[in-house]
């Protein structure tokens, strides 16, 4: 019998603790996480593209999501616009991608907004240059997967500056200022 108290004793105070965040790794391996980019063409048209090799990982809790954290690294010379010749030439006329390997985001807050919705603000690193950089962020969903896992996914939508990062674009028109990044995360918890 004092077994049996202790043992709902310690339950009913582990109920009571806070709830901790789960730690996922975001599912590149199976394709089901993209970092995809847009950004104006001499203000004619929009280039589209992703970055094909990244991997990250991130921190959730549903009941704390403001706890959350995110870190995604991306192989820059990934590029792929569907157009070899101008992947080559983004890679070494504009991402150097030969003395900046490596861009990087890593959260520095997750704020939970009325609507339940995120924004998340952490530091972007691209071209050698670190800014910090906000992204509304939208839970798609959370669950058991057919595969015996557990997976979260959000998805999201930033923009910024390219000068801001040191990358020279006037050769490609005032309207080829910004680059839009559109996020597709979804993580298999560990």
């Amino acid at each position: 019998m004092k077994k049996t108290l202790f043992a709902m004793s310690l339950l009913g105070l582990s109920a009571m603790l806070p709830a901790q965040a789960a730690e996922y790794v975001i599912d590149t391996e199976k394709a089901h996480a993209f970092i995809d980019f847009r950004i104006q063409h001499l203000g004619f048209s929009w280039m589209s593209g992703r970055f094909n090799d990244f991997s990250g990982t991130f921190n959730y809790d549903a009941e704390q999501p403001e706890a959350s954290d995110i870190d995604v690294v991306i192989d820059v010379a990934s590029v792929d616009t569907n157009f070899a010749e101008r992947d080559k030439h983004l890679r070494e006329k504009f991402l150097h991608t030969d003395k900046y390997p490596e861009a990087r985001f890593t959260s520095k807050s997750f704020e939970l907004q009325e609507d339940g919705s995120l924004v998340v603000v952490g530091d972007f690193t691209l071209h050698g240059v670190t800014n910090e950089l906000v992204i509304p962020v939208e839970k798609v969903g959370e669950g058991d997967d057919p595969w015996g896992g557990y997976r979260a996914g959000f998805v999201g939508e930033t923009k910024f500056t390219i000068a801001d990062y040191g990358i020279d674009v006037t050769n490609l028109g005032p309207s080829a200022q910004e680059v839009y990044l559109n996020l597709s995360i979804e993580g298999i918890r560990q």
